[in-house]
């Protein structure tokens, strides 16, 4: 007879696993707006705007918004989420620049070193401590960065930006006492006010795609669900499952990404491919690492 707790976590890792198909195939949604006209720009604008709108959704449905308001009234709490809109605006913007220009497997790189990074974020700020397959895991990308940056002719600012963005966005965020759906709404809030003014700007300079064709609305429209419900998935399943495994199913968005860069025929040399056999063995490391831990604690599964 199967118990409660083994379909709960059934339930989680479907949700995990849904979560990051949905980031490996937000390429191919932002790469559609982009053939509407939109630039990166107006893509982040609209991403912000319709991303507050749906995480207001979620809040509504979750009965948040008192915590909503008490955010407002604390104002380190508030800063701290204004830090975290910053880092999210840029990768945010980036990513869509970068999956628009050609450069999805570089874009994808970013997201493979993210977990990487956020192993290392652990040691140097939360004081934990590094195992031999962490510091392996980090050698082992560190040297593919750096043939991925000789294979580029230059070193993969796209990647680097984007991990450190994306993995700084997660050591503030995990600092902060909000539920994910508050501080979603509340970070797309403080993007809402550039993003708005941007379309303001360029619905009166003859620039704005939004209206143009029934695809751009669309399209345009569909960048707040495309934000938004990949991170309430990844709360949900969070809470009901050990973070360390979710470090199992990280590297399914970035991988999907790099299938796609390979399928739209960017360019692969063989020493770009090198650079990614390091990033997947520092990656294979990694969850060999996690794998193994979790085998350590049989009470936790008992």
């Amino acid at each position: 007879m199967e118990t409660t707790g083994a379909s709960a976590q059934r339930t989680a890792l479907l949700a995990g696993t849904l979560c990051y198909l949905f980031w490996g195939f937000n390429a191919l949604a932002f790469q559609a707006m982009g053939k509407t006209g939109a630039g990166s720009w107006e893509i982040l604008a609209h991403r912000s705007v319709w991303g507050a709108l749906t995480a207001l959704i979620f809040v509504l449905a979750s009965r948040q918004t008192g915590q909503v308001m008490a955010v407002f009234r604390n104002p380190r709490l508030l800063g701290a989420l204004v830090l975290c809109s910053a880092l999210i605006g840029v990768n945010w913007s980036l990513y869509v620049w970068g999956v628009n220009s050609g450069r999805v497997i570089e874009s994808s790189l970013g997201y493979y070193l993210t977990p990487l990074l956020n192993m290392a974020a652990g040691v140097v700020i939360f004081r934990e401590r590094f195992d031999r397959f962490g510091l392996a895991a980090i050698v082992l990308a560190g040297i593919g960065v750096v043939i991925q940056g000789l294979a580029l002719g230059h070193m993969p600012w796209i990647a680097i930006i984007l991990a450190l963005t994306f993995g700084g966005y997660g050591v503030v965020r995990k600092q902060i006492a909000a539920e994910a759906q508050t501080g979603l709404f509340v970070e797309c809030l403080f993007l809402t006010v550039p993003g708005l003014a941007w379309i303001f700007w360029a619905s009166t300079h003859g620039q704005s795609h939004f209206l143009a064709t029934p695809a751009a609305t669309f399209w345009l429209m569909s960048a707040g669900p495309v934000t938004a419900l990949p991170l309430m998935l990844f709360a949900w399943a969070a809470r009901r499952m050990p973070l360390s495994a979710m470090g199992f199913l990280q590297f399914i968005g970035p991988t999907i990404g790099f299938v796609i860069g390979l399928a739209q025929g960017e360019l692969f040399t063989p020493l770009r491919a090198l650079s990614f056999v390091f990033i997947w063995g520092g990656a294979g490391v990694y969850v060999t690492g996690v794998w193994l831990a979790l085998r350590r604690k049989p009470a936790l599964q008992a």
